[in-house]
C-alpha cells in the first residue's frame, strides 16, 4: 500500500524500502487484527463505525484508478485488499453485528471531517484533475479518520486490548511511513507537501494515544509481576 504513487500514472514510481515495507505490514496487520476481533467475538463493541466508514471512503476515492493504472502485482493486491477489507468491516458492523455497536457513544459528526478535507483537496491538489483532487482528499481524510474512534474511547472510558493493539499498529504504520518519506526525500528527492502535512497531523494524533497505550501496558505488566 502506498499513498504517494498509486493515484495516477503521472506519479513517478518509487522503490520499496524497509520503512515502507514495515509500515505496509503494520497496516495490513491492524486490519486483519480488527477483522479477527469482530468475527471471533461476533461483536463490534468499542469500535467506531464512523471511523471505519471514513476509511472506506479514503480507500475508494484513493484507488479509483485500480482498473486503469497497473503499477505492480503488489500494488494492485494491496489496493484491492484495502478497498475490500474496509467495505467488509463497514458491512459487518452495519449488518451482522449492529446489535453490539456502541451507537450512543459514536457521536462524532463525519461531515465535520469530510467537508474541510474536501475543501482543502479542491484548493490544494497537486494537479487540477478529478483523480488528483480525490487522491488529495483521501490523503487529508485519512489523517483525521481516526478521530471518531478516539472520541468514542474517551466517552467509553476504556478500550479492549484488541482495540488498543489495533490502534497501536495503525500508529506504528504511520510512524514508519514518516520514516519512509524522510528516506525518500534524501534518496529520491521525493516531496509532496500534502502527504507530509497530513502525515504529521496523523502522527501527532496517534502520539498521545500511543503514549497512554505504552503506559497502560507497562502498568499491567507491573501488576502481574507484583
Amino acid at each position: 500500500h502506498t499513498q504517494c504513487t498509486l493515484s495516477t500514472t503521472t506519479r513517478p514510481l518509487h522503490i520499496m524500502n524497509i520503512f515502507r515495507l514495515i509500515g505496509d505490514l503494520l497496516h495490513l496487520f491492524s486490519i486483519l487484527l480488527l477483522i479477527a476481533k469482530i468475527t471471533r467475538t461476533r461483536s463490534c463493541a468499542g469500535l467506531s463505525l464512523k471511523t471505519q466508514e471514513l476509511y472506506a471512503i479514503v480507500f475508494i476515492t484513493r484507488y479509483l484508478d485500480l482498473p486503469t493504472n497497473f503499477v505492480s502485482y503488489y500494488n494492485t493486491m494491496m489496493k484491492m485488499f484495502f478497498i475490500g477489507s474496509s467495505v467488509y468491516i463497514v458491512y459487518a458492523m452495519r449488518q451482522k453485528y449492529m446489535a453490539s455497536y456502541d451507537k450512543d457513544l459514536d457521536v462524532w459528526r463525519k461531515r465535520f471531517l469530510i467537508i474541510p478535507c474536501a475543501i482543502l483537496a479542491i484548493f490544494f491538489p497537486e494537479q487540477y484533475s478529478l483523480m488528483e483532487i480525490l487522491w488529495t482528499f483521501s490523503i487529508f481524510l485519512e489523517a483525521v479518520a481516526i478521530m471518531p474512534q478516539f472520541f468514542l474511547l474517551i466517552k467509553k472510558g476504556k478500550a479492549e486490548s484488541v482495540t488498543r493493539d489495533y490502534m497501536a499498529a495503525l500508529g506504528g504504520y504511520r510512524a514508519f511511513y514518516v520514516l519512509n518519506w524522510i528516506w525518500r526525500y534524501f534518496t529520491e528527492g521525493f516531496f509532496h507537501y500534502q502527504v507530509f502535512i497530513a502525515g504529521i497531523v496523523q502522527t501527532a494524533l496517534y502520539g498521545e494515544f500511543l503514549w497512554k497505550y505504552v503506559r497502560y501496558d507497562l502498568a499491567k505488566r507491573y501488576e502481574l509481576v507484583h
